[in-house]
């Protein structure tokens, strides 16, 4: 396998950073783009491949055995069922997050992907910030000893330039809610570094979005424990005035504390850990420019290395289905709690 071949479903923001990762990347080639819209309303003039309105559409297609995989960068309620059928017609995919909007389609897509021998990457590029690489190096090497709080702050702004009628944000089928498609990569992290959580409690609020979204919360404040021990909260809001305003981990533990923050956590803002001497960091990828908003790290690149090496035999799977069902999982206790 000399070329690994890529179909994009979902030519908006992210689905085009994907195009354009795969496009750069030495060892892949784009071969079609798959979006309900015109093609000519959707800014891809610069790729010439062949475009396809539907995925049954592209899946009948002499592009379609070609491909080793399809990125799924659709709207979130499409993803579990899109991926089932790219895993039907035996493609690799990679999931965009969320993996699903709850935790039984997740389970359908793991159980395909066993049934014909295909991998699932979920897609949760802030793994690889220098700042959450060097925290789970940290925590691994056991230089913070027991864990015992972890605060999880993320403030960003999300009004009416975001939520526009013609979107699918915002919609309660097609969004899922503020956890899903705002925060998961963040609830990711913290699963990543510190495992499962229990004794859940949460409470929401919808300040300023009730005319914008579906659904009914825009804040909220959740308190659990961790099973590995130690307690943790998460506090998020998208009813941030104008801009984002961070997205933070504090950690307190038996031989230090530390917090990495900035708008995207892409900064260390303190550290001081017993015996312990901080290396100096790479610097942090920005956010993804929409214009009006920034979203999470610009890591695609890292996701489309990832998918060629693990399919070319020399590494493994970043973040694989079942750490992106437990996130899934995990929301949903969020939102039931």
């Amino acid at each position: 396998m000399s070329t690994i071949n890529f179909a994009v479903v979902g030519c908006g923001h992210i689905g085009k950073r994907h195009a354009e990762m795969i496009s750069r990347n030495q060892e892949s080639r784009l071969l079609a783009l798959i979006d309900v819209k015109d093609r000519a309303n959707l800014g891809i003039d610069q790729y010439d491949v062949p475009f396809y309105n539907t995925l049954e559409d592209f899946l009948k297609s002499p592009e379609a055995q070609q491909t080793d995989v399809v990125n799924i960068a659709s709207p979130n309620g499409f993803h579990a069922s899109q991926a089932m059928q790219c895993l039907e017609s035996r493609k690799h995919v990679v999931i965009e997050k969320p993996m699903a909007l709850n935790k039984q389609d997740a389970e359908k897509v793991i159980f395909k992907a066993l049934h014909v021998h295909k991998h699932v990457f979920a897609v949760m590029q802030n793994r690889y910030s220098p700042p959450s690489a060097w925290i789970k190096e940290l925590i691994e090497s056991n230089n913070l000893g027991q864990i015992y709080m972890v605060q999880l702050n993320c403030y960003w702004n999300r009004d009416n330039r975001y939520y526009k009628p013609e979107s699918w944000h915002g919609k309660l089928e097609l969004d899922g809610g503020t956890l899903f498609t705002q925060f998961s990569h963040f609830i990711d992290l913290m699963y990543w570094l510190f495992g499962d959580i229990q004794n859940i409690q949460s409470r929401f609020n919808n300040f300023n979005h009730s005319k914008l979204t579906e659904f009914k919360e825009d804040s909220g404040v959740i308190q659990f424990e961790f099973v590995n021990g130690g307690m943790g909260c998460v506090n998020f809001s998208t009813s941030i005035w104008d801009c984002n305003l961070e997205s933070s981990m504090t950690i307190i533990a038996e031989n230090g504390s530390v917090k990495i923050g900035g708008q995207y956590m892409d900064k260390v803002e303190y550290c001081h850990v017993k015996d312990y001497q901080m290396p100096e960091l790479a610097p942090t990828n920005p956010g993804n420019d929409y214009g009006a908003y920034k979203g999470s790290a610009a890591n695609h690149h890292f996701v489309i290395e990832n998918v060629v090496d693990v399919l070319k035999g020399r590494n493994q799977i970043t973040t694989n289905a079942l750490e992106g069902l437990k996130v899934v999982e995990i929301i949903e206790r969020m939102y039931q709690s």
